[in-house]
């Protein structure tokens, strides 16, 4: 299947220069002069070496086929994660920086598609959003409402993001998991 270089998410498996990657970060960049492109960091599949790629909109790769299953994450035990699959039970241990920075959203209990090349874990997907308790958030300055001004908070789980100037410690809010950023309050 044909994908846009804009719409590579990370996760994405895709065939690029002879190979086999995948996505493990992207970055949507709009320079002042020029086109906007998408700024991809990839893994190879097969010898884990690291590339970044610049894709623009007009260029298509190809997405690789892939097996996906539902896995729901148990544990963590050192820097291995174990995951059991929804349907036999059975269970896999994946390394944690196979998945990256990502993996500090995971939940106990957590649903997540683990997809597989040729019966080898090749990509953890995560939900889109997580809600989190922010443990710790830097006091706000008054006099700020003009513009809207956003300021450092640590989540429970040790992630910085950046949320708005209402924001208080105790507070739980979405965040995405790709590039975590602040959603919205949680209800």
């Amino acid at each position: 299947m044909k994908l846009a270089g804009n719409e590579i998410k990370p996760g994405s498996v895709i065939e690029h220069q002879g190979s086999l990657w995948v996505a493990v970060k992207t970055q949507a960049v709009k320079p002042g002069k020029g086109g906007a492109y998408a700024q991809v960091e990839l893994k190879n599949l097969f010898n884990g070496t690291k590339l970044n790629e610049r894709f623009r909109a007009a260029e298509t790769v190809e997405e690789i086929d892939v097996e996906r299953k539902d896995y729901q994450f148990l544990y963590s035990a050192g820097d291995m994660l174990t995951f059991m699959d929804q349907e036999s039970f059975e269970q896999i241990e994946i390394a944690a920086d196979f998945i990256g920075e990502r993996a500090a959203f995971l939940q106990d209990g957590m649903e997540v598609v683990v997809e597989s090349y040729e019966g080898r874990p090749i990509s953890v997907r995560l939900p889109q959003n997580v809600t989190l308790k922010v443990t710790e958030a830097d006091p706000s300055l008054k006099g700020q409402t003009a513009a809207s001004s956003y300021k450092s908070a640590t989540l429970e789980n040790g992630v910085k993001v950046q949320v708005p100037a209402f924001i208080e410690a105790g507070a739980k809010i979405v965040v995405t998991t790709d590039d975590p950023t602040y959603v919205r309050r949680a209800e």
